[in-house]
Protein backbone atom coordinates (compact mmCIF):
# COMPACT_ATOMS: atom_id res chain seq x y z
CA UNK A 1 0.00 0.00 0.00
CA UNK A 2 1.39 3.60 -0.83
CA UNK A 3 0.32 6.62 0.78
CA UNK A 4 1.24 10.22 0.01
CA UNK A 5 4.56 11.04 0.99
CA UNK A 6 3.53 14.48 2.87
CA UNK A 7 1.43 14.15 6.49
CA UNK A 8 0.73 17.31 8.00
CA UNK A 9 -0.33 17.08 11.96
CA UNK A 10 -2.64 19.85 12.98
CA UNK A 11 -4.77 20.54 15.96
CA UNK A 12 -7.37 22.03 14.79
CA UNK A 13 -9.59 21.73 11.66
CA UNK A 14 -9.37 24.85 10.31
CA UNK A 15 -5.89 24.02 9.37
CA UNK A 16 -7.52 21.51 7.11
CA UNK A 17 -9.37 24.25 5.56
CA UNK A 18 -6.51 25.87 4.71
CA UNK A 19 -4.18 22.45 3.57
CA UNK A 20 -6.74 20.71 1.57
CA UNK A 21 -7.20 23.16 -1.01
CA UNK A 22 -3.43 23.04 -1.68
CA UNK A 23 -3.21 19.31 -2.72
CA UNK A 24 -2.70 17.88 1.12
CA UNK A 25 -3.64 14.36 0.43
CA UNK A 26 -2.92 12.92 3.85
CA UNK A 27 -3.00 15.12 6.81
CA UNK A 28 -4.08 14.23 10.76
CA UNK A 29 -5.81 15.86 13.36
CA UNK A 30 -3.98 15.69 17.09
CA UNK A 31 -6.72 17.20 19.35
CA UNK A 32 -5.89 17.67 22.99
CA UNK A 33 -7.22 19.06 25.93
CA UNK A 34 -10.76 19.25 24.18
CA UNK A 35 -14.29 18.99 25.62
CA UNK A 36 -16.09 15.90 24.43
CA UNK A 37 -18.60 17.64 22.16
CA UNK A 38 -15.79 20.01 20.33
CA UNK A 39 -14.06 16.93 19.72
CA UNK A 40 -16.30 15.02 18.00
CA UNK A 41 -17.81 18.03 16.03
CA UNK A 42 -14.22 18.86 14.75
CA UNK A 43 -13.49 14.96 13.73
CA UNK A 44 -16.76 15.10 11.90
CA UNK A 45 -16.02 18.02 9.75
CA UNK A 46 -12.74 17.05 9.30
CA UNK A 47 -13.65 13.56 7.95
CA UNK A 48 -16.33 15.84 6.01
CA UNK A 49 -13.63 18.31 4.28
CA UNK A 50 -11.04 15.53 3.81
CA UNK A 51 -13.86 13.57 1.70
CA UNK A 52 -14.37 16.64 -0.38
CA UNK A 53 -11.41 16.72 -0.92
CA UNK A 54 -10.35 13.33 -2.01
CA UNK A 55 -7.55 13.16 0.89
CA UNK A 56 -7.43 10.94 4.07
CA UNK A 57 -8.25 12.26 7.48
CA UNK A 58 -6.18 10.16 10.46
CA UNK A 59 -7.87 10.51 13.89
CA UNK A 60 -5.00 10.76 17.05
CA UNK A 61 -6.05 8.55 19.68
CA UNK A 62 -9.89 9.21 19.81
CA UNK A 63 -10.74 5.83 18.58
CA UNK A 64 -14.31 5.57 19.96
CA UNK A 65 -15.41 8.77 17.81
CA UNK A 66 -13.27 7.58 15.10
CA UNK A 67 -15.42 4.28 14.97
CA UNK A 68 -18.42 6.49 16.06
CA UNK A 69 -18.09 8.70 13.29
CA UNK A 70 -17.11 6.32 10.25
CA UNK A 71 -13.30 7.57 10.28
CA UNK A 72 -11.20 5.34 7.59
CA UNK A 73 -7.66 5.92 10.05
CA UNK A 74 -6.63 6.17 13.42
CA UNK A 75 -2.67 7.07 14.84
CA UNK A 76 -1.59 5.67 18.13
CA UNK A 77 0.85 6.51 20.50
CA UNK A 78 2.07 3.68 22.72
CA UNK A 79 0.31 4.76 25.78
CA UNK A 80 -2.61 5.27 23.78
CA UNK A 81 -2.30 1.32 22.80
CA UNK A 82 -2.29 0.46 26.35
CA UNK A 83 -5.80 1.90 26.30
CA UNK A 84 -7.48 1.43 22.77
CA UNK A 85 -9.63 -1.57 22.41
CA UNK A 86 -7.52 -3.11 19.23
CA UNK A 87 -10.45 -5.64 18.22
CA UNK A 88 -12.63 -3.00 18.08
CA UNK A 89 -10.69 -1.27 15.93
CA UNK A 90 -9.75 -4.12 13.82
CA UNK A 91 -13.78 -4.68 13.66
CA UNK A 92 -14.55 -1.11 12.51
CA UNK A 93 -12.10 -1.64 9.18
CA UNK A 94 -9.69 1.71 10.56
CA UNK A 95 -6.43 1.39 9.22
CA UNK A 96 -3.95 2.01 11.97
CA UNK A 97 -0.80 4.18 12.36
CA UNK A 98 1.48 3.40 15.11
CA UNK A 99 4.34 5.64 17.14
CA UNK A 100 7.51 4.13 17.79
CA UNK A 101 10.84 5.25 19.24
CA UNK A 102 12.93 1.80 19.83
CA UNK A 103 13.22 -1.36 19.34
CA UNK A 104 10.83 -2.77 21.76
CA UNK A 105 8.05 -0.73 20.56
CA UNK A 106 8.73 -0.91 17.14
CA UNK A 107 8.13 -5.28 17.66
CA UNK A 108 4.91 -3.82 19.65
CA UNK A 109 3.79 -2.10 16.64
CA UNK A 110 4.69 -4.62 14.02
CA UNK A 111 3.01 -7.24 15.86
CA UNK A 112 -0.33 -5.07 15.38
CA UNK A 113 0.48 -5.56 11.57
CA UNK A 114 -0.18 -1.53 11.09
CA UNK A 115 -0.61 0.12 8.06
CA UNK A 116 2.37 2.40 8.95
CA UNK A 117 4.69 2.76 11.50
CA UNK A 118 5.88 6.12 12.69
CA UNK A 119 9.86 6.68 14.07
CA UNK A 120 10.50 10.23 15.58
CA UNK A 121 11.67 12.24 16.56
CA UNK A 122 14.13 12.24 13.42
CA UNK A 123 16.01 15.69 14.37
CA UNK A 124 15.26 17.49 17.88
CA UNK A 125 11.89 18.84 17.95
CA UNK A 126 9.54 21.68 20.08
CA UNK A 127 6.50 20.24 19.81
CA UNK A 128 6.66 17.97 22.93
CA UNK A 129 9.17 17.04 25.89
CA UNK A 130 10.26 14.11 24.94
CA UNK A 131 12.68 11.58 26.64
CA UNK A 132 13.99 10.22 23.17
CA UNK A 133 16.89 11.92 21.87
CA UNK A 134 16.58 12.98 18.25
CA UNK A 135 16.98 9.58 15.93
CA UNK A 136 18.82 10.47 13.18
CA UNK A 137 18.83 9.28 9.37
CA UNK A 138 20.61 6.30 10.37
CA UNK A 139 17.64 4.66 12.42
CA UNK A 140 15.41 5.68 9.88
CA UNK A 141 17.40 3.46 7.11
CA UNK A 142 17.34 1.05 9.98
CA UNK A 143 13.62 0.97 10.72
CA UNK A 144 12.92 0.68 6.89
CA UNK A 145 14.83 -2.44 6.65
CA UNK A 146 12.91 -3.43 9.74
CA UNK A 147 9.25 -2.70 8.77
CA UNK A 148 9.53 -4.15 5.28
CA UNK A 149 6.35 -3.27 3.01
CA UNK A 150 4.95 -1.29 5.99
CA UNK A 151 5.10 2.39 5.25
CA UNK A 152 7.45 4.32 7.47
CA UNK A 153 6.25 7.86 8.60
CA UNK A 154 9.19 10.22 10.00
CA UNK A 155 8.40 12.53 12.30
CA UNK A 156 10.18 14.94 14.28
CA UNK A 157 12.05 18.67 13.27
CA UNK A 158 11.25 18.03 10.22
CA UNK A 159 11.48 20.47 7.49
CA UNK A 160 11.43 20.61 3.36
CA UNK A 161 14.93 19.91 3.04
CA UNK A 162 15.33 17.71 6.33
CA UNK A 163 12.28 15.62 4.72
CA UNK A 164 14.40 15.17 1.23
CA UNK A 165 17.09 13.91 3.42
CA UNK A 166 14.58 11.05 5.23
CA UNK A 167 12.97 9.97 2.01
CA UNK A 168 16.49 9.52 0.73
CA UNK A 169 17.27 7.30 4.01
CA UNK A 170 14.08 5.09 3.70
CA UNK A 171 11.34 6.88 4.93
CA UNK A 172 7.66 6.64 2.77
CA UNK A 173 6.20 9.24 4.06
CA UNK A 174 7.24 12.93 6.28
CA UNK A 175 5.48 14.51 8.39
CA UNK A 176 5.25 18.13 9.99
CA UNK A 177 3.75 19.97 12.87
CA UNK A 178 5.35 23.03 13.84
CA UNK A 179 7.26 23.93 10.84
CA UNK A 180 3.92 24.71 9.04
CA UNK A 181 1.98 25.86 12.11
CA UNK A 182 4.70 28.32 13.20
CA UNK A 183 5.53 29.20 9.81
CA UNK A 184 4.77 33.26 8.70
CA UNK A 185 3.39 31.62 5.28
CA UNK A 186 1.80 28.75 6.02
CA UNK A 187 0.15 27.99 2.76
CA UNK A 188 3.38 28.68 1.17
CA UNK A 189 5.37 26.42 2.94
CA UNK A 190 3.41 23.64 2.57
CA UNK A 191 4.03 23.99 -0.84
CA UNK A 192 7.54 23.81 -0.01
CA UNK A 193 6.56 20.03 1.49
CA UNK A 194 3.92 19.21 -1.79
CA UNK A 195 7.61 19.85 -4.46
CA UNK A 196 9.70 17.96 -1.70
CA UNK A 197 7.30 15.07 -1.10
CA UNK A 198 4.61 14.97 -3.91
Amino acid sequence: MSLPRFYPIFDDVAWLERALPLGVRLVQLRLKDRAPDDLRDQIRRGLALARAHGAALVVNDHWQIAIEEGAEWLHLGQEDLDEADLPAIRRAGLRLGVSTHDHAELDRALALAPDYVALGPVWPTILKKMKWHEQGLDRVTEWKALVGATPLVAIGGLTPERGALALAAGADVVSAVTDITLNPDPEGRMRDWLAVAP
